[in-house]
Formats: C-alpha cells, sequence, structure tokens
C-alpha cells in the first residue's frame, strides 16, 4: 500500500497529463501556453478547464507593425507580414516576420518580365503599388473613361471596346458580367477596395484613407493616403509624468496608424483615456487652474480626434465601453432623413440628421457621443458662471444678485461631435438627456444643464446656449443650441434671506426723509430773506434727493416692461449722481467758506459758485449717464430690479463717483473742522468758551451724514461684522433728508427767524378773521380801534457762514443781544 501510495502522489509524476492543447506542462500540477498562444486567465494555470488560444498578433493591443506597403496576416500561433499588392521585397521572398525586414518597393507592372498587357492601341503606366492604361491619341474607350487596367476593360470574347474616332465597330457579342473583385482580377491599388459592377468594377478608398490631391482619379486607378491624424500634443505650462506617459501611447498610436484602422486606432485611444481618467496619478495633485487646463485639452483633443478618425468606420453604428465607464457611440452614414439618436449608459442625444449633413465635408457624416466619467475628478473645483437671467435669488429671498454659486456635478461629462467643426450656432436644437442620482429641487438649489467654456477667460461651465426642459425621477432633459462638452449640475445658491426690519427701516427713514426734504425745499423756496449761494446749494441737494427717493420707494421693482425699467435705472443712476455731485459743491463751499472766515468779503466766492455749481451739479452726472447709455444701453435694468446690471464692471458707473466723492468730501470736511478750530481759538475768549459744544458737535457731525462720508460703511459689510453695517448703513443713509432740513432749517437761527416771523403772521391773520367775525356785526368799520403795531428793534445781523459752527444755546443771549468781535464787520 506504501508503495502504491508513493506512486499516485503528484508530486511524484513528471508532466500533467491535463494540459489542454497548444500548451506544455511545467511541472507535475501546472501548464502554460506555447508561443504565440494566450490563456484565459494568467501565464502558469493549473486548472484544467483553462484552454490555450491563438493570439491574434494583427490587432491591437498586441498589433505588431509590418511596416510601410506591407500587410500582417495571423496564423495559428504567429504570424507573417506580406507586401501589399503592387509591392515586392528586394530578396524576392514573399513574407517578413517585422518592420526591420521590410523593404517592400513598388512593382513595375510596365516593364517585363512582368509587364502588363494594355492591349491593342494603348500604353501602359506606372504608378507607385499600381498601374494604369490610356488609349493612344486618336481613340478612345466607348464608356468615355480616360483609364483602365488591362485588355479585358476593353476586349470581351473578341468584341471590340476601342474605337477610332468617328468611327465606331459594333461589338459581336457580350460575355456574362465577370466578378474581378472575388476572382482576383482586379487592379485596385491596395489603399482602395474593390467594388464589383456590371462588366466592370469600382475602386473605393479604404476605410480610413482619403483620395491623395492632384491624383490621377479615374474609376480603376484611384490613390489613396490615410486621413491626417489630429495632432494632440502635451498642455502647455502643465508638468505631470502620469499626462506625459498618457500622450506618449497616442502618439505611438498616430505614428502606427499608416496600417491599422480608423476603427483600431479608435479603440487604442479610447482605452488609453478610460485608463488615464481611472488612474490620473499625480494630476490629482496638481491645482484646479491646471487641472482645469488638462480637462479642457483633453476633451477638446478627444473631439477632434474623434472626429475625424470617425469618418474611416463603416457605414451605422458602433458603440465602445470600456471599464472605467468611458463609452462613444458614431454613427456614420451617407444621406438620411430624420432625427437620429445615440444612447449610451447616462446619456442620450438626439438632434436633426440635416445638422450633421451641412458640413461642407465631402463624404459621410458623422454624429459622435462619447462618455467621459472620470472627467468629474479633474473638474470637481471648476466655477459655474450663470445668465443674467439666472442669477435672480429664488422667491422669498433678498432680491439681489447672486454673490456665489457652489455647483455640484450631477451627471456624467459627455461631449458630442458632428462632421462639422463649426457648431456654435446650430439652425435646430440639440436634446440631452441625462441620468443621474435622485434630487429634490428646492428655493437654494437648483439643477442646471450647463457646458464647458474654454475663453480666453479661462475655462468654467456655463448655462449660456443651454436650457433645462425638465428635471425629476432621477432625469433630466436639455436643449441646447451648440455643441460641446456637457454635464448636469446641482446650483447651491449662496443668498441672504429677506430681512424684513431691514426692509422696514428702509421705507420709514426714506418716508420720513421724504416729508422733511419737502418742508426743506418749500423753506429755501419761499423764505427770501435767507435766499443766497448757500441755500441755493441747500434747495438743489434737497431736490435731487426727493425725486431719487420717490422713484425708488414707487419704481425699483418694477421690472416689467424691460424697456420701462431700463428707463427708471437710468433715471436713478442720473438722480442719485445728481445728488452726490450737489454733495461735493456742498463741502467745497463749506472749506471754502471755513478758509475765508477772515476776508470781509465773500463776493467773489459767491460768483465763482454761481458760475460753476449749475454747469457742474447737472452737467457731470449727465455725461457719466450718457456715456454710459451708449456704450452698454443692454445693461440698464435687471431682473430683480431697476438698477445697473453688475456685468462688465458697468456698476462702476455709479459706484466710481460715488466713492470718489465721498473720499473727497471726507476731506473737506476734516480740513474745515482744523480751520474752524483753529479760527475759535483765536477770537474772543467769550466766544471760544461758549457752552454750546453739544450743539456744534451735533451740527459737525451731521455735516457727515449730509456730504455722503457714511457710504463708506457700504464697503465695510463683510466679515462677521457685515450685518451690524447693514443696519448703520440703512439707517444713516435713509435719514439724510431727515438731517438736512436738521441742520440746515431748524438749527438755521435765520430760518428759525422766519419760522416764527411766518408763525407770528399766521396767528395774528387767525386773531383778526375771529375779531372780525365776532364783532362785524356789533362795530361799524368806523368805530374799530386802529392799532399800530411796532417794528420790532433792529437786529445785529451775524454773518450767515458763522451760523453754521456757533449756534448759541437758550440759555445764552439771543442774537440780537449778541455783539459779534470787532475784527468782523456787522451786516
Amino acid at each position: 500500500y506504501g508503495i502504491i501510495k508513493l506512486i499516485l502522489t503528484p508530486e511524484f509524476r513528471t508532466c500533467a497529463p491535463w494540459c489542454p492543447p497548444n500548451s506544455e506542462c511545467v511541472n507535475a500540477t501546472a501548464c502554460r501556453c506555447k508561443p504565440g498562444f494566450a490563456s484565459s486567465s494568467v501565464e502558469v494555470f493549473t486548472n484544467f478547464l483553462d484552454t490555450c488560444h491563438d493570439i491574434n498578433e494583427c490587432l491591437l493591443p498586441r498589433k505588431v507593425s509590418c511596416g510601410y506597403f506591407a500587410d500582417c496576416h495571423n496564423v495559428q500561433g504567429s504570424y507573417y507580414c506580406t507586401c501589399s499588392p503592387g509591392f515586392e521585397l528586394r530578396s524576392g521572398a514573399k513574407k517578413f516576420t517585422n518592420a526591420s525586414e521590410n523593404t517592400c518597393q513598388d512593382i513595375n507592372e510596365c516593364l517585363l518580365p512582368r509587364k502588363e498587357s494594355c492591349g491593342y492601341f494603348a500604353d501602359c503606366h506606372n504608378v507607385q503599388g499600381s498601374y494604369y492604361c490610356t488609349c493612344f491619341p486618336g481613340f478612345e474607350l466607348l464608356s468615355g473613361a480616360k483609364n483602365f487596367t488591362n485588355e479585358r476593360r476593353w476586349r470581351s470574347d473578341g468584341g471590340e471596346h476601342w474605337s477610332w474616332l468617328q468611327w465606331e465597330p459594333t461589338p459581336f457579342s457580350m460575355s456574362p458580367d465577370m466578378d474581378e473583385c472575388s476572382s482576383g482580377q482586379h487592379k485596385c491599388h491596395r489603399s482602395t477596395t474593390c467594388t464589383n459592377t456590371w462588366g466592370s468594377y469600382l475602386c473605393q478608398c479604404r476605410p480610413g484613407w482619403e483620395p491623395i490631391p492632384g491624383s490621377i482619379n479615374g474609376f480603376y486607378n484611384k490613390f489613396c493616403k490615410v486621413m491626417p491624424f489630429f495632432t494632440w500634443p502635451l498642455p502647455p505650462g502643465v508638468h505631470s509624468q502620469r499626462l506625459s506617459h498618457f500622450f506618449e501611447k497616442v502618439n505611438n498610436l498616430h505614428r502606427d496608424l499608416k496600417s491599422a484602422m480608423a476603427k483600431d486606432t479608435i479603440q487604442g485611444i479610447m482605452q488609453e483615456v478610460d485608463e488615464l481618467l481611472e488612474t490620473p496619478g499625480d494630476l490629482e495633485t496638481l491645482p484646479p487652474s491646471q487641472k482645469h487646463c488638462v480637462a479642457t485639452h483633453l476633451l477638446t483633443g478627444l473631439e477632434s480626434a474623434l472626429r475625424n478618425l470617425s469618418r474611416g468606420l463603416p457605414e451605422g453604428i458602433a458603440t465602445f465601453n470600456y471599464s472605467a465607464g468611458t463609452q462613444l457611440s458614431v454613427e456614420v452614414q451617407k444621406r438620411r432623413d430624420g432625427n437620429v439618436t445615440l444612447s449610451l449608459n447616462q446619456a442620450k442625444m438626439q438632434l436633426n440628421w440635416n445638422l450633421a449633413q451641412e458640413s461642407a465635408h465631402k463624404g459621410p457624416s458623422v454624429v459622435g457621443l462619447v462618455s467621459t466619467p472620470g472627467m468629474a475628478k479633474l473638474l470637481a473645483e471648476a466655477p459655474l458662471v450663470l445668465e443674467p437671467e439666472k442669477k435672480v435669488a429664488p422667491r422669498g429671498t433678498h432680491k439681489d444678485f447672486l454673490p456665489r454659486v457652489s455647483p455640484v456635478l450631477l451627471s456624467d461629462v459627455v461631449s458630442a461631435f458632428l462632421s462639422s467643426n463649426n457648431t456654435q450656432n446650430l439652425s435646430s436644437p440639440v436634446t440631452f438627456t441625462f441620468s443621474h442620482p435622485l434630487v429634490t429641487p428646492t428655493q437654494r438649489h437648483k439643477v442646471l444643464c450647463v457646458s464647458w467654456d474654454h475663453s480666453q477667460n479661462g475655462s468654467h461651465w456655463t448655462t449660456a446656449g443651454c436650457m433645462t426642459v425638465k428635471t425629476g425621477g432621477g432625469s433630466t432633459t436639455c436643449h441646447c443650441t451648440h455643441l460641446s462638452s456637457f454635464a448636469v449640475l446641482m446650483a447651491h445658491y449662496h443668498v441672504q434671506d429677506n430681512d424684513p426690519v431691514l426692509d422696514f427701516i428702509t421705507c420709514l427713514g426714506l418716508g420720513v426723509s421724504l416729508l422733511c426734504l419737502v418742508l426743506a425745499t418749500l423753506t429755501f423756496l419761499l423764505c427770501r430773506a435767507i435766499q443766497n449761494t448757500s441755500t441755493s446749494l441747500h434747495l438743489q441737494l434737497s431736490l435731487c434727493l426727493l425725486l431719487a427717493h420717490l422713484l425708488f420707494l414707487t419704481a425699483i421693482d418694477r421690472t416689467q416692461p424691460k424697456v420701462l425699467c431700463a428707463v427708471t435705472a437710468g433715471a436713478l443712476h442720473y438722480l442719485y449722481l445728481a445728488s452726490f455731485t450737489w454733495m461735493l459743491l456742498e463741502g467745497l463751499f463749506l472749506f471754502l467758506t471755513a478758509r475765508n472766515l477772515t476776508v470781509l468779503s465773500s463776493s467773489s466766492r459767491n460768483r465763482l459758485m454761481r458760475r460753476l455749481m449749475f454747469p457742474v451739479g447737472y452737467g457731470v452726472p449727465a455725461a457719466i449717464v450718457a456715456v454710459s447709455a451708449a456704450a452698454r444701453p443692454h445693461l440698464y435694468g435687471t431682473p430683480a430690479r431697476c438698477w445697473l446690471r453688475p456685468e462688465q464692471g458697468f456698476m462702476w458707473g455709479f459706484l466710481g463717483p460715488v466713492c470718489a466723492i465721498s473720499s473727497v468730501n471726507m476731506v473737506f470736511f476734516l480740513m474745515t473742522l482744523c480751520i474752524v478750530k483753529s479760527k475759535l481759538s483765536s477770537i474772543n475768549r467769550d466766544v471760544s468758551t461758549l457752552q454750546n459744544t453739544r450743539v456744534l458737535t451735533f451740527k459737525a457731525m451731521a455735516h457727515l451724514f449730509i456730504l455722503g462720508c457714511t457710504w463708506c460703511l457700504g464697503v465695510l459689510q463683510v466679515g462677521s461684522l457685515a450685518p451690524v453695517m447693514a443696519y448703520l448703513f440703512t439707517i444713516v443713509n435713509s435719514l439724510q433728508g431727515v438731517f438736512i432740513f436738521l441742520v440746515y432749517c431748524l438749527l438755521s437761527q435765520q430760518v428759525q427767524e422766519q419760522y416764527r416771523t411766518c408763525l407770528k403772521r399766521i396767528r395774528k391773520w387767525t386773531t383778526e378773521s375771529e375779531s372780525y367775525t365776532l364783532s362785524s356785526k356789533a362795530v361799524s368799520d368806523t368805530s374799530r380801534p386802529s392799532t399800530v403795531g411796532s417794528l420790532p428793534a433792529p437786529r445785529a445781523h451775524v454773518p450767515w457762514y458763522w451760523q453754521d459752527f456757533l449756534l448759541l444755546s437758550t440759555d445764552h443771549a439771543s442774537p440780537a443781544s449778541w455783539t459779534p468781535p470787532s475784527c468782523l464787520p456787522v451786516h
């Protein structure tokens, strides 16, 4: 028993008896396929179910190169190369094994001993890889063709098919059609394929080849060349070993394209792209901008390469699938009507076939759709640029332009291409249907159809040219008017919720300001005693702010019709610029007033201001608005409100002058404070030690609001202080009209006197009216006591520019009893 067990133990056997055909044993338990064969699993296998099959060395990815003018032939366990028809090896041998042994040269069929017979009255002409025949001068073919390939083309059973000019013999008989293509009697060049016809045959370019320009292009002597391969170099400025290795493999496919079919080359390119996107290697460590550059280079290069190579495919639909999810579907047709639909696992494209046939390229039309899911690794942080219509915040949020939109890629990235390169403005839209994870759009999340834009301003996703038709149930349908690379994004809107408190403060503040501006305007218009250069400035500022606030409250949200909205935006632009221009003139006049406190006469200053204020106050803003409207009239009016659009820096037509004026007025204000402080400390001690410090301080601070200096708070709305600054900005600037009325009317002693005089007249008129009503029936006109009102004692008039800084408190003596300093005149 022990001896039998040792004999039956596998370790004591010399070779495994179960090795399949075309294999050899390695040991008692394992086998290996013979050279030229491969197993379905591993090189050395132990499973008796494995088999060894022949390796086709003439197909990718193991394709061997036989060199130029040679064809590869596969046999069981090996292969061999032969020269193409019309060529032969210099040694005279028939076969060789690799490109280094290739010495194929053209066979001159017109020379002995291989001289081809062209028949009577014809000459033989040799060309690269073939030859052709032509009739002698004075003879022609009955078919009208200029060239033919052998005697059989013009003789059939003795029937002559040539003719002498002006004389044509009748053929004796005609034999049945002979298939020259299947019998091997054709003379088509190896770059063409033979197609049999009745009594003849045609030579057509092989797939992936095209006619040679300038060559004799007859029915039987057509010569073709390989279609040019798209040049696909490395993207500039990107350093990546993984990407360099990818382009090296692609260039190898290019060099071998001379003897390869278009289908094999497409498979090779798609395989390399699939492997690159599955294992990007050091591409993932690149900065986002370079990742986007690589993605653009891959998408555009792949599209161009597939467009050129697909022309060499046979007619019909071809689909290619790869392990990492990369897919390609392409249809090649000469002529057809109706729609064409290409479907992939996660995307589908439908278009009218006329779009593919609009190309000026001769030959079959091509429609292709390629899906690259791995491209999402390179486009994960790509920005999204929305169209203006899509920048409007959803309902329930602050009605303004959206500062940020964060995109999330939902679908695979697909690229579509046609025979033509010009696919930017299509005559009819293309329909795309994407499958993606189930999502539910909300007010802050929208599903958008986008395309990849690689303009000079940088690569980004854009919604231009694509419209989202419907979304739901894990799919989204899009209509696009151009072809590029497309995807479906989930856009997350970062918007600020509508703050009802801010809205209430704005409406209340502007409403109170309107009332105060109306009272101030009436005061400056009707009180003639106070009218001068200063009140003229106050009046123009009040009028501009009154009209601007009124238009803002009543028409800022009336966006329809668009033309009226644009006009409203232009009017608001002008009124607010005019308001700030008058604020600038107020600041300048205040500074000049403080600087000229010791000057006895201010007539020169007043004359200067009168000449400048109206041309500057209304002319400068008119010029700015006119230039803006002439340059970009379409940027007036937004979908959310009647104001300026932020695109192309158009908002700076308002923000630029506002920031400049606020800064200049702040300088004027600080310089005025310094001058006034210096002057007050140098005059009468009683004046410099007045107990009205709080009033002076309040009025000085109020000038900050009146001169528009507080608009700088809008620039400070960043970070954690943004909500606080938003409230301060809204409160202070909505009450600007209140400060104008308070400072220039209620706290002005001249205006106060006019108010008192007006009130006394009203009270006196009321009293006299009541007295007349009560006594008119009892007392006659002649007995009515006459009263003579005494005129008030003349008061010492204080210069108005002093009153802007030297307001006396109620505890101090009245202006009538106050004596101005001796160095200043009393008017």
